[in-house]
């Protein structure tokens, strides 16, 4: 039975809340509907199983075309089923259904195909898609894989090389490269639709059975480089490695036993605590979205960007505007060191045309929207203004009261700085509700996260336009409160405080690295330290000595470097040694760490690992709850996000406070 609620008038039916379908001359056009992002939920999965199953056998259907409505195709698997009882019916029956029909089915693609929307797609009988689609499996950023035939039928239409990039990845493409892969058949030229139609109306298209195909040939090695070239990234991760394999074997046996396979391995990592954390992740992200104050506030239009400042943040922050489709206005104190910010920016976007990021055109496009002088009167034009200047209270005040006098009066102002306080800032200029933080993380243009600091009189207007603007620029921004360092860095200054500890009560730099490193860390925290440099953090100390709490443990050891000339990679000395291109351990940086011990008279112990991951994500934890009770932080999530995205804490542990509620000692 089709349901109560499947009734046709007029050629209209309705399969489900979801599921609509439509006859045209003998074409069943069925159209998914499932807003915001036409996710396949289990409504939808069942509208479209009963438009195939059933109505094509009662009525004169020739074909079928599955199309979506709005903005999307089908935009992945609703998150919120995952983690609760399987509910009936599974994707997999779908994608089953499509490709054993008795009538071709056409997919439509209208726009973003993600995840199960792309194996709807790989399981019709014919693919066209509009130019501006964005198609791809990323389920392994989710800790999974595809489950409803994905890894078995993309590695016959592509290739497993191909097939390895994408699954493997998780990556999104376009149209065109889902065309030049085999991926899709076709690029609608005008309305996809129509084109569809006449698809299934001419008797002399071939529709083919992706589950009947052969793997393309490749040779061995073409298919072990794709491998590798994952593998070397997914230490830790156990999605990426079933995906791997998973495709790897889809051209070594059945369809039927490879996707029996790829389901029993789906729902072993869906109910893993590597996807529930990954989970956790993803609804972070999306509550972080949600700031309080801001229902119904409309963000200000930007499209002119000022850039004060173009050192290599400024130059990172001006390549993320131009990337994002705005007009940059960079300036700098001189015409030299204007001269110099443009040769800067230049190089960035130069690699990212190597790269393939951008193409000439796209390169070209970005110079056209780049202006580059030291005549600060330029920013006139500016709706947002950003400093990039160095990290100094009167410097910063300065520019800032200087900027009132130039800008609009509607201008936004914005400062990059990493530990001042921003209220301070803003009270140099006539107009502190125009006033907000936007913290970049360094390289600016490759870094996703983006701290959004509201000020005490931080406009709601301009908070929203803060957001807005980071969100388009394709990065993500997380409100903080102000308190020095605001987020991010003031629960690493407790991280590097414990690390130190550490350090007097037995281990070694070492140690402690690769504890981190194999609880999942890219790097352990000493050569974090001597890669961004170990002076400004002594600077900082220093500056700070007058007011330091003497009752306060308090470790030397890293003055003792810096005082030593060892100040991290690029001068070849800081906790480690730097020779050809190696990381070494020092025996004089062993000598001075023990001697620190014999100064306070601390009896050094063996400390092992277990007790260091213990130790450092206790330090970041109790952080964060402070962080919580002063409000600098609106909740758990977005401290997650922070150290995931601007720290490398990683993700698939859900970050520090979400792995404090689990056994944060497991690796």
């Amino acid at each position: 039975m089709m349901g109560e609620r499947m009734q046709t008038k007029q050629q209209a039916i309705q399969f489900s809340e979801t599921v609509s379908g439509t006859l045209r001359d003998g074409v069943l056009v069925v159209t998914l509907d499932n807003p915001p992002v036409n996710a396949a939920s289990v409504d939808l999965r069942q509208g479209l199983l009963t438009a195939l199953r059933h109505f094509p056998l009662t009525q004169n259907v020739k074909a079928v075309v599955i199309t979506g409505a709005g903005k999307a195709f089908v935009g992945g698997a609703d998150i919120r089923e995952f983690g609760m009882p399987q509910q009936q019916p599974d994707l997999r029956l779908v994608t089953e259904q499509i490709e054993n029909s008795a009538r071709p089915v056409i997919a439509a693609i209208n726009g973003a195909a993600l995840g199960g929307g792309a194996e709807i797609a790989l399981a019709s009988h014919y693919r066209i898609a509009s130019p501006g689609v964005k198609i791809g499996l990323p389920e392994v950023k989710l800790g999974l894989v595809p489950g409803a035939g994905g890894t078995q039928r993309l590695a016959r239409l592509t290739g497993i090389a191909a097939a390895l990039d994408l699954i493997g990845t998780g990556k999104i493409i376009d149209a065109g490269t889902a065309l030049a892969l085999g991926m899709i058949d076709e690029i609608a030229e005008g309305d996809l639709l129509a084109a569809a139609l006449d698809i299934a109306k001419r008797p002399d298209r071939k529709f083919r059975r992706t589950s009947e195909l052969e793997c393309p040939v490749q040779t061995g090695e073409e298919i072990d480089a794709a491998a590798k070239k994952i593998l070397a990234r997914s230490k830790g991760v156990n999605a990426p490695l079933q995906a791997v394999r998973l495709v790897r074997q889809a051209g070594n046996r059945s369809f039927i036993d490879g996707l029996a396979d790829e389901r029993e391995t789906f729902i072993a990592l869906r109910d893993s605590p590597e996807a529930a954390a990954l989970r956790h992740v993803f609804f972070a992200e999306r509550a972080a979205a949600k700031v309080d104050g801001l229902e119904g506030v409309k963000a200000r239009t930007v499209k002119t960007i000022g850039i004060v400042g173009l050192g290599l943040m400024g130059a990172g922050i001006a390549t993320a505007a131009l990337d994002g489709g705005f007009t940059v206005v960079g300036v700098d104190r001189t015409e030299e060191a204007a001269t110099a910010g443009r040769s800067r920016i230049e190089a960035l976007l130069a690699r990212n045309l190597a790269s393939g990021r951008i193409d000439a055109s796209g390169l070209e496009d970005r110079k056209l929207r780049l202006t580059i002088t030291s005549d600060m009167s330029t920013l006139g034009v500016a709706d947002l203004v950003i400093e990039a200047v160095f990290d100094d209270l009167d410097v910063k005040s300065e520019l800032f009261s200087s900027l009132d006098r130039i800008v609009r009066p509607d201008a936004i102002l914005a400062t990059n700085t990493s530990y001042l306080n921003p209220d301070e800032i803003a009270a140099a200029t006539l107009h502190p509700e125009r006033i907000l933080g936007l913290h970049f993380f360094s390289p600016a243009n490759v870094m996703r996260l983006v701290e959004v600091v509201r000020c005490a009189k931080t406009g709601p207007d301009v908070l929203a336009t803060g957001m807005a603007l980071v969100r388009k620029l394709g990065k993500l921004p997380v409100v903080t409160g102000v308190t020095e360092g605001f987020i991010g860095n003031r629960i690493f200054s407790a991280y590097r405080r414990e690390a130190e500890f550490l350090l007097e009560d037995g281990a070694l730099p070492q140690d402690v690295d690769t504890a981190m490193v194999a609880y999942g860390f890219p790097m352990g925290p000493f050569a974090v330290f001597d890669m961004a440099g170990l002076q400004i953090a002594w600077a900082r100390r220093k500056r700070d000595a007058a007011n330091r709490n003497p009752e306060e443990r308090y470790v030397d050891i890293a003055d003792r470097l810096c005082e030593a000339g060892r100040f991290g990679q690029k001068s070849g000395r800081g906790w480690y040694l730097y020779r050809d291109g190696q990381r070494l351990v020092d025996p004089e940086v062993t000598g001075m760490i023990i001697e620190a011990r014999r100064r306070k008279q601390i009896a050094a112990r063996e400390i092992g690992a277990n007790e260091i991951v213990q130790r450092l994500l206790a330090a970041m934890v109790d952080e964060g709850h402070k962080l919580l009770s002063e409000n600098i932080a609106a909740r758990a999530g977005d401290i997650d996000l922070v150290m995931i995205n601007g720290y490398g804490f990683p993700a698939h542990k859900g970050g520090p406070l979400y792995a404090a509620g689990q056994d944060i000692s497991s690796n």
